[in-house]
């Protein structure tokens, strides 16, 4: 069954184990955010539309807030205790809302469901950025370039398993009780985690004789300031590369889901009904992920490059907001989030996580960490502001494909210059024979 299944998934002797758990990490932790997502997103629009755009500027503050202190952890212990002390915060997080919204319902309101939803937008980013930080350190570029995207196969199912399990436990159960089971899910990540890095090395025979052991490995600490991670995003401009890639995919993201908000605002009214139809949404949006991850991905990154992939998602995401202006329905607004996911998780995050292997195991997590928590949130301030302002001017869908279609071009052009960026900076780092820092 190996022999058949490797040459078809695109692996290699002795990939199958690291890859499956690695896959079962993500699933585990996209299971506890999806499941959680409906009910974020039916707390926040309990004050209206309009109040989740302000919620979007308290999140990104508090995530750059957030992030010299998760910097510190990364700088003073080793890498197992910082992606363990993460994820048990978050799992403590949980606990204490939901014994706050059991215990003390009189004392929640809509204050509290904002606060949860500035929290939950923390988490989710945080949690996700901690997991590709250790993908990107646990496998080499070449690979990242075949396997994550097996990888992301099991976030995928979370995903999808995350808004059913949702759908089904909403009304029986209420939403608080979600807040637990999310917990134990991230408990079972922590579990998966230490077992993946303890695993064998998969590299080749060469590279095993030089490469650390996993006890070594984690008995070094990375080290650094705290402040390391946004010290070298301005100083690089590969990182600002990345950084200005994600900025622009995140605010063509926030206007696809403020459009969903509107729609879903329009159809129901009642908080376990919101959270009921958005883990539907969520569910069948994930199904056409799948199907990619599975057969093309690794092979369309192997045979047209990270440029290529990077490059597709801006301009299927500018064809989905025209058909989006001219048909306006529902059932578009699926297909285009659909079309969005799929490619974006099946395509897109496997290959921007390729981007991080060629850097500083420093940069994996402290810079990673600033771009994909404080620049993604920036991201979404813009888009959200944006979108709140087209629509004070009545310009609706119209006035968001005009400001779709130039960043399309923008985000498409640093697509091609980042995939051509890694392969000179990955056949540098395969040629240096010394550990010397990469060029900025």
């Amino acid at each position: 069954m190996r022999n058949l299944l490797s040459p078809l998934l695109n692996l290699r002797r002795g990939e199958v184990a690291p890859v499956l758990v690695a896959g079962l990490f993500f699933f585990f932790i996209l299971t506890a955010l999806m499941l959680l997502r409906p009910a974020r997103d039916a707390l926040g629009m309990e004050r209206g539309i309009d109040s989740i755009r302000w919620l979007f500027i308290g999140t990104a503050v508090v995530t750059l807030l957030v992030n010299p202190v998760f910097g510190w952890l990364v700088s003073r212990f080793r890498r197992l205790q910082f992606i363990s002390a993460t994820y048990a915060f978050f799992i403590l997080s949980l606990v204490g809302f939901w014994a706050l919204l059991m215990f003390a319902p009189g004392a929640v309101g809509a204050r509290s469901g904002q606060v949860f939803y500035v929290w939950f937008s923390v988490f989710n980013l945080f949690v996700t950025m901690v997991f590709w930080a250790l993908m990107a350190d646990r496998f080499t570029s070449d690979q990242a370039k075949r396997v994550f995207a097996l990888i992301a196969v099991g976030g995928t199912l979370g995903a999808i398993f995350g808004p059913w399990l949702a759908s089904q436990l909403a009304e029986p159960l209420g939403t608080p009780n979600l807040l637990l089971v999310a917990a134990l899910f991230l408990a079972l990540a922590i579990a998966t985690a230490w077992v993946l890095v303890w695993l064998r090395s998969d590299r080749s025979a060469a590279e095993d004789a030089s490469a650390a052991t996993p006890a070594a490995d984690e008995a070094t600490r990375i080290g650094g300031s705290a402040w390391a991670g946004i010290r070298a995003v301005c100083a690089s401009p590969y990182l600002l590369g990345i950084a200005g890639y994600v900025i622009v995919m995140t605010i063509v993201a926030t206007f696809i889901y403020f459009t969903r908000l509107q729609m879903v605002e329009a159809a129901v009214d009642d908080l376990d009904a919101r959270t009921s139809l958005l883990g539907n949404i969520d569910m069948w949006t994930q199904v056409a992920v799948l199907a990619l991850q599975v057969t093309l991905t690794g092979h369309i990154i192997k045979r047209f490059g990270l440029a290529f992939a990077l490059a597709a998602l801006p301009v299927a995401m500018a064809i989905g907001f025209l058909g989006l202006a001219i048909y306006g329905s529902f059932l578009v607004l699926i297909l285009l989030e659909a079309t969005n996911r799929a490619l974006q998780r099946g395509l897109t995050r496997p290959a921007r996580e390729t981007l991080f292997t060629v850097v500083s195991r420093e940069d994996k997590y402290k810079a990673k960490a600033v771009i994909d928590t404080f620049v993604y949130r920036a991201g979404d301030v813009i888009g959200a502001q944006t979108e709140g302002l087209l629509g004070r001017l009545g310009l609706a869908l119209g006035g968001l494909v005009s400001v779709v279609l130039p960043l399309a071009l923008v985000w498409a052009a640093l697509g091609i210059w980042l995939g051509r960026a890694q392969q000179r900076r990955a056949a540098v780092q395969e040629t240096s024979t010394t550990d010397g820092p990469l060029p900025r």
